[in-house]
């Protein structure tokens, strides 16, 4: 891409919920170079991913210290991959080498340490004191005993905006003074309310209701389930506040009902179809690729409530792997400091290895076709101030059950109560 689309390349939801990163110096990969498999041996690694994670040219710096390995990569939509994984993980066949796992399905697959390559064997805990300490958590196995996964990225929480459609609507444009409008949720709707009242031709405020919803809940200190994983939706009120706020855009008239990820959503950003949305780091890349025309008329402004986090990924080794030593190298290698700046400058996905956050390169990182605006000093914040959360083991599950409620009452289905009333229904098959 210009900028590579890293993160995900399809919703987790059909509604309009998403049920919803690499280094040399950092991993190690220097030292295990010459343990890796005589050259005479070749070995042929499957990555398989969602999207494009910016790990290509990575691969080429890979194979100078092993030449005798070929790396193949799959990219699968977003569903498909992680439905993918887990039918492959219940018949042991067919999974890759390397897996990429998104924060809403690692639960899911942690939960199945005796179906990976427990990284700790190969010397890959050494890698702990380099990562955020809630996103290393997130790679262990349940009990903590084993590794399963190295981070890639975090989706710290910032809101990108369209400036011309804020200057048509006598909306400020300043990042500062946009910042200013929405320390609140309920500000945030109040400033839509403004921008339909200038009627500005062909746009909505906001995509659709989903996004705000994840990054309402995401903010919460609890979410969708307790320490004890046990569902909460029906008894967390932040969730209930959630969902009213985000059909609240609804009722008002302020989305453009694009689902998040579907075709004419990405059409929506070509033709300035919205003037907001949720824009987790790795959203920054997808908004320049889908929008090639519109350098200069986006920014980046903080997000209402001030942090949160939304997506991210890990990469695991599945014990049905036949090269799981070199697999695991291939992912200490793409999860190191030096490849996680590289990917971030690339791609914009954010990297999981705090002592990056003050790196100078990465502080004064900016993209012009966002106004210049400091993208690294803005995520390295949202980053910092992230309070991580609890996520239970059918997490993407319960997302996709609460999206494709939002969903109904956008397109007019369901009120909001039926349509909650169905989400709580839904809620409790999962199991």
């Amino acid at each position: 891409m210009a900028p590579r689309f890293r993160r995900i390349a399809v919703p987790l939801i059909t509604a309009s919920l998403l049920g919803l990163a690499t280094a040399c110096g950092g991993g190690g990969a220097d030292e295990t170079a010459g343990a890796s498999a005589a050259p005479a041996e070749k070995v042929k690694l499957t990555v398989n991913l969602f999207g494009d994670f910016g790990f290509k040219p990575l691969y080429e710096e890979f194979k100078k210290t092993h030449p005798n390995v070929e790396i193949v990569e799959n990219v699968t939509q977003f569903n498909d991959h992680h439905n993918n994984l887990v039918k492959r993980l219940a018949t042991n066949a067919g999974a890759g080498d390397v897996e990429a796992v998104e924060v809403g399905y690692i639960s899911t697959f942690t939960a199945q340490p005796q179906k990976f390559a427990d990284l700790k064997q190969f010397g890959l805990d050494k890698r702990q004191s380099e990562y955020l300490d809630w996103k290393w958590l997130q790679g262990l196995s349940k009990d903590r005993s084993q590794l399963l996964g190295l981070g890639t990225d975090v989706g710290g929480l910032a809101m990108c905006y369209r400036k011309d459609l804020f200057k048509k609507a006598g909306l400020p444009e300043d990042r500062e003074e946009v910042g200013q409008l929405w320390p609140t949720w309920e500000q945030y709707i109040e400033t839509g309310k403004k921008f339909a009242a200038a009627d500005v031709a062909g746009a909505k405020f906001v995509d659709s209701p989903g996004e705000i919803f994840r990054a309402m809940v995401n903010q919460a200190p609890v979410g969708l389930y307790d320490a004890q994983d046990t569902i909460i939706v029906d008894s967390n009120p932040d969730v209930k506040k959630a969902w009213d706020l985000s059909n609240q855009l609804t009722a008002e008239g302020l989305t453009a009902k694009l689902a998040a990820f579907s075709p004419p959503w990405n059409t929506g950003f070509a033709k300035g179809s919205f003037a907001t949305i949720i824009c987790p780091a790795w959203m920054t890349g997808f908004i320049q690729e889908q929008a090639q025309d519109a350098s200069g008329k986006w920014d980046i402004a903080t997000v209402p409530g001030g942090s949160g986090n939304s997506g991210g990924s890990h990469l695991m080794v599945p014990k049905q792997s036949k090269h799981q030593k070199e697999a695991a190298e291939l992912v200490d290698f793409l999860t190191s400091k030096d490849n996680q700046a590289k990917v971030f400058k690339e791609t914009g996905t954010f990297p999981s290895i705090p002592a990056l956050y003050e790196d100078e390169s990465i502080q004064t990182f900016t993209k012009p076709f966002f106004g210049d605006a400091p993208i690294g000093k803005i995520y390295s914040e949202a980053a910092k101030a992230l309070k991580p959360q609890h996520l239970g083991p059918k997490e993407a599950d319960v997302r996709v059950a609460i999206g494709n409620g939002l969903g109904r009452v956008e397109q007019g289905k369901q009120t909001p109560d039926e349509a909650w009333a169905q989400v709580l229904e839904d809620v409790k098959k999962i199991k």
